[in-house]
This record gives structure tokens, sequence and C-alpha cells, in this order.
């Protein structure tokens, strides 16, 4: 397979090297540097573009793709309040597109549990629940992409916590994620509910970035001559 990476930060050099592992060829790798090779007619050469940039350039990024007719995968997070854009554009050009806030296997087999956990907690309103998140110190966005699925699936199952903020709160309705940045930690998500009694935590802790790398690939590889709009669920079946 042909893959075309567009962000060749630390995470797109993480891919590359799991990509390559995996019997596939990088034909394109683009960054600030150079930025002007980030053409249709490069592209083109791709059977599919795996997406880990910033907040600010994701949205034109992945319309650009898109309108290419280029089956993306795309990491990037902090760009959500423009996903619903995203998705109605991928339909109207029948292209392929695979967005995750978290690509590792684990981190989705945590998003099983922590949905399960939030049944389980929802008849019980004297726990409070709060989600923490550490990442290192060059991560640019805050709460993390993970830690904002982890918290809307809270609130989608537990009726008594109608939103998320990014500081600790007391008030009832509000759900806390507390967002921390210490190196060189590479991502450490948990779950905590609170009693008087006692306390019930869930946490996953990435040691490396090949977890999320192999993950990213995975879903490559599952997009590649897809149509249609997809999630690491599909990849993973679960």
């Amino acid at each position: 397979m042909k893959i075309a990476l567009v962000g060749y930060g630390k995470m797109g050099k993480a891919i590359e090297e799991i990509a390559l592992q995996r019997g596939h060829q990088i034909v394109l790798k683009l960054d600030l540097h150079n930025a002007a090779d980030f053409t249709a007619e490069n592209l083109q050469k791709a059977d599919v573009a795996i997406e880990f940039t910033a907040p600010h350039s994701a949205y034109d990024n992945l319309m650009k793709l898109l309108s290419w007719q280029v089956p993306v995968v795309c990491g990037s997070t902090g760009w959500l309040d423009q996903y619903e854009a995203v998705e109605e554009f991928c339909l109207q050009q029948q292209g392929g597109f695979l967005y995750a806030s978290n690509f590792s296997v684990g981190v989705n087999i945590f998003f099983e549990i922590n949905k399960r956990l939030a049944d389980l907690m929802a008849p019980h309103p004297e726990y409070q629940v709060e989600v923490e998140e550490i990442h290192h110190t060059a991560k640019k966005d805050a709460p993390s992409g993970t830690a904002v699925t982890l918290a809307e699936q809270i609130i989608e199952r537990v009726p008594r916590k109608m939103a998320w903020v990014n500081e600790p709160s007391t008030v009832e309705g509000n759900l806390s994620i507390i967002s921390k940045r210490i190196d060189p930690a590479p991502g450490t998500h948990t779950i905590t509910y609170h009693s008087a009694i006692d306390d019930i935590e869930i946490r996953h802790t990435a040691h490396n970035r090949t977890g999320f790398a192999t993950g990213a690939v995975l879903a490559a590889e599952f997009l590649a001559g897809k149509k249609g709009i997809y999630s690491m669920k599909d990849v993973l079946g679960l």
C-alpha cells in the first residue's frame, strides 16, 4: 500500500516506522518545510493519506484530501467543532474518511470499559466522577481528544453530568477534565469515581507512541479502497 503522511512530526515518524515494517511504501512526507508539495498531483500517488497535524490546519487538510478523492485517516485533535462539515463533505464527495481521537488498540478497548463503567455508575449519585489526562509539554491542545471522548461517553450515560469543563469544578452538572503537561509522558488517562466510602478508578497508560502508530497504520489498511465514514470500532470490530 502507498501511504502519504500529512504531518511528519514525532507521530508521523512513528507511523512511518510501523508502515515500513508492515511492508508499505511512504510516497510522500509533508510538513511545514515542504508545504508546497501538498498538491493534488502528489497525493494521487497514494492509496491513502494519514493526517496528523495541528488543530489549526487539520480541517483545511482534510477538505483538500477529500476533494482530491484521497481516502484519509485523521488523528489530529482540537478541530472537532468542524467535524460535521467534514463528514458532510466526505459524503458529498463519496470519499473515504476515518477519524479517531486515539488509534491505540488498548485505548479503544479502554473506551468500551469506560462506557460499561459509566452505565453501572449512573444509578449511584453518591459518586462524583472526574477525568484526568497527562501528556508531554509539546502537546498543543488541552484537553486531549482522548479525554474529550471519555468525557462525552460518560455524559451520554450519567444523567447528572451535562457538560465537561477543562478545570476543577464543584458545579453538579459539570464533568471536570484535569489536564497536566509533564515530560516525557506520551499519554495517561484516568477516570475516577469518588465517594465518601470508596473510590473506583480505571486508567490507561501509554509507554510510547508505538501503539498509536500501529493503530493508525491498521486504520489505513482498513480504509484503503473504501468509501464512507468509519471509526476505530469498525477497524477493531468492537
